[in-house]
């Protein structure tokens, strides 16, 4: 399977190649300030996915353990990588449809914001 996917001004392009996991919601605080809401990914390994273009895309450090990939040009947030691991978070919404993907499960639900609900019937955990 190869799903292709990109920012919104399509200056940054992408495909992930092979089995691709479900959606996982992540609700942590710092994911919602970085995505003005819940950051819903596709956590994919880094073999799998290839850059097509890529001349706006800037890496922040994050934190002290993982980096956030963006695109400088409209802003969208594409990427989180963790330093310690061979594969790359993508950002669900940067997938062109259909996707045939589904939302697997939430986490670090104890951080989410107080203006919406999770689906009852969608497995949460407040950590990872």
């Amino acid at each position: 399977m190869v799903i292709s996917g990109s920012c919104e001004w399509r200056n940054i392009k992408f495909e992930i190649q092979g089995q691709i996991p479900n959606v996982v919601a992540c609700h942590c605080t710092q994911c919602r300030k970085t995505s003005g809401h819940v950051w819903a990914s596709v956590l994919v390994p880094d073999e799998d996915l290839s850059l097509q273009s890529n001349d706006s895309l800037r890496w922040r450090r994050s934190s002290g353990f993982a980096k956030r990939g963006f695109c400088t040009e409209c802003g969208s947030s594409l990427f989180y990588k963790h330093n310690e691991e061979n594969s790359t978070a993508v950002a669900a919404g940067a997938l062109d449809a259909p996707t045939g993907l589904k939302t697997e499960k939430h986490i670090y639900v104890a951080d989410k914001g107080n203006y919406y609900q999770i689906p009852l019937n969608e497995p949460q955990f407040d950590e990872y």
